[in-house]
């Protein structure tokens, strides 16, 4: 458990570093063993900018804490969900500006589609014509219901989820892959805004010199 406990406080770090848990938001997981489930889980309302001996929590196939460090997230219910439903090893899960956004305003289509853009090869997508797609599910407030939600839209090429105005999940087979997965989404999220936001400037610049 070790090695596992190393791998999630590096990323804890690296992301951290990106400033992505504002306000004690996010959580992060790694699995320790298959049968039965267990996983290292981020404690309960901590500062993750912090670094200490209790950051993780063992848990079991229901959330349940096998180890005294402290109370697990809330939403440990979301990474066992994907562990149950995928071939996962590590999920992340954390809160930025440009990932709520993207929620928000993707929400009623019930997904964003990258198409043509470099990043999507970080999902192992080489195809000339290759599409990389994030389901948008609501944020219901009982967690259980939320998990169940996440569950119903994973498909085997399903690698993160988005939660209406929350936050963005995501996984991987191992800490270095997740890690990968979720950088990548986060530079299409930035991405797409960017472009949102210069086709909009661009549509009034348009509007301003009538030439529409």
């Amino acid at each position: 458990m070790m090695k596992q406990w190393q791998d999630l406080a590096q990323i804890k770090r690296e992301l951290a570093a990106r400033d992505w848990f504002p306000g004690t938001s996010g959580n992060l997981s790694i699995k320790v063993h298959d049968e039965p489930l267990q996983c290292l889980v981020t404690v309960s309302g901590k500062d993750k900018y912090k670094e200490t001996i209790e950051d993780f929590v063992l848990v079991d196939e229901k959330g349940a804490a096998l180890t005294d460090q402290g109370k697990p997230s809330a939403e440990t219910v979301i990474h066992l969900e994907v562990y149950k439903r995928t071939d996962a090893g590590c999920s992340l899960h954390v809160h930025t500006l440009d990932n709520n956004l993207i929620s928000d305003l993707y929400f009623e289509q019930g997904f964003i589609t990258f198409k043509g853009v470099e990043l999507i090869k970080a999902f192992g997508i080489w195809e000339e014509d290759g599409e990389l797609t994030i389901p948008i599910v609501e944020n219901y407030a009982d967690l259980p219901t939320l998990g169940k939600a996440i569950g119903d839209v994973i498909e085997p090429e399903t690698k993160a989820v988005l939660i209406r105005n929350h936050g963005i999940t995501v996984w991987g087979r191992n800490a270095f892959e997740a890690k990968r997965h979720l950088e990548a989404c986060e530079f299409l999220f930035s991405y797409q805004m960017k472009l949102l936001h210069a086709k909009a400037a661009n549509l009034k610049e348009v509007i301003r010199n009538g030439s529409y």
